[in-house]
């Protein structure tokens, strides 16, 4: 046999190894944390890269403005960390540093900037993903993205699966020969259900009544096909629920029928699918800058803006006019779902009313308009008047 199929095979039996292994993890998880039986929740904050620090900052602030009680009361404790930037994670050659993952697994929620992903050509190292690293490590397998556009008639809530699919072992990819490159994709039964069963459980909690799948089972039928055949198992177990597939590519073509969007609610997606479509959605509401994004998992839940890290407004010194609303509507998702209902309500309306109906101020990127403290402060104003 040829030493490269014999190199290939190992690397390969390596990936099963390591898969299989994830399995049996997944199968003895215990149940979701309870948020209200704990004495102290603390909430991590990180940075990130570019205009990341900017932007969470004055995120971080709004969360002590409305958490200052409970802060006082030792209830709420916030823990920063400084060292999930690209300079640190390229110094150790690591997605995310042992001692930065460490810090993280210390917190129950975390408030997380964007991060900066090397690509080919970059000066960085080929390095994974931070946020791909972090969902892995701490289990987030759901990313919820909700879209709301009450105007257009849209209400959507995207559960994306975090932690399989097309990007579970990119950076484990390789070249066979020069002119043979593989990637991999995964997918499990245990992994499908419980992001099947979250969603469907929202939309029980929440009264929707359609949950759609996305895939491209007609042509990747073995993983894609497990994917939609395995959600419609679970969808059996709500029979008051309608559950209908579509297929990616037709899928973003529907979006944007003002006829058919507004038929859909709740999404179920593997990880690629689910970072295209709601990248695409997101723009509905403003674009991405405006959209916040949740990771949850049963232990650990993270919660970011689902935009990049914009090295250029930093390198042109305009990171302190970088939009700050997407870091923030992942602050209030973070506050609902650690129980502060009424307080994410409050800054949900601030911002709504801060970008929508009044707007006092803009955020234009550049010195025309206002930076993220000032627009940090209009919000915090704003919810005072509520």
């Amino acid at each position: 046999m040829e030493p490269y199929i014999v190199d290939a095979q190992e690397k390969f039996t390596n990936l099963l190894k390591a898969q299989l292994e994830r399995v049996e993890r997944m199968k003895k998880q215990e149940d979701f944390i309870q948020y209200d039986q704990l004495d102290t929740i603390v909430i991590g904050i990180v940075g990130g890269d570019g205009i990341g620090p900017s932007i969470t900052h004055q995120a971080q602030r709004i969360l002590e403005f409305l958490l200052k009680d409970e802060v006082e009361k030792g209830k709420i404790h916030f823990k920063e960390i400084t060292g999930c930037t690209i300079e640190n994670r390229a110094k150790v050659g690591k997605a995310i540093p042992d001692d930065v993952m460490e810090e993280l697994k210390e917190c129950h929620v975390i408030l997380k900037g964007p991060t900066t992903t090397p690509r080919k050509g970059d000066r960085w190292p080929n390095i994974e993903s931070a946020n791909v690293a972090m969902r892995k490590e701490l289990d987030l397998f759901a990313n919820v993205r909700p879209v709301k556009v009450p105007e257009l008639g849209i209400d959507w809530t995207f559960y994306r699966e975090n932690t399989e699919g097309a990007y579970v072992l990119g950076s484990e990819g390789f070249h066979v020969t020069e002119d043979l490159a593989m990637d991999f994709k995964v997918i499990t039964t245990q992994g499908v259900e419980r992001i099947a069963r979250a969603a469907f459980e929202f939309a029980r909690k929440n009264g929707k009544k359609k949950v759609t799948v996305v895939t491209k089972a007609n042509v990747v039928k073995t993983t894609d096909g497990k994917f939609l055949d395995i959600c419609k198992e679970v969808a059996k177990e709500y029979p008051e629920i309608e559950m209908d597939d579509w297929y990616i590519d037709i899928m973003t073509a529907k979006l944007i029928d003002e006829k058919r969007r507004t038929q859909f609610q709740v999404f179920i997606l593997p990880n690629l699918y689910g970072d295209i479509l709601t990248d695409e959605a997101a723009e509905f509401q403003g674009g991405v800058g405006t959209a916040g994004s949740a990771n949850i998992g049963k232990r650990y839940a993270m919660f970011e803006a689902i935009h990049g890290s914009a090295p250029r407004m930093v390198e042109e010194g305009r990171d302190k006019y970088a939009d700050p609303c997407s870091i923030i509507r992942a602050a209030a998702m973070l506050l609902a779902h650690i129980g502060y209902t009424e307080k994410a309500d409050q800054l949900t309306k601030a911002l709504d009313i801060c970008t929508v109906t009044e707007k006092k101020l803009t955020i234009t990127g550049r010195d025309t308009g206002a930076t993220s403290e000032e627009f940090a402060d209009y919000i915090m104003e704003t919810i005072q008047s509520l």
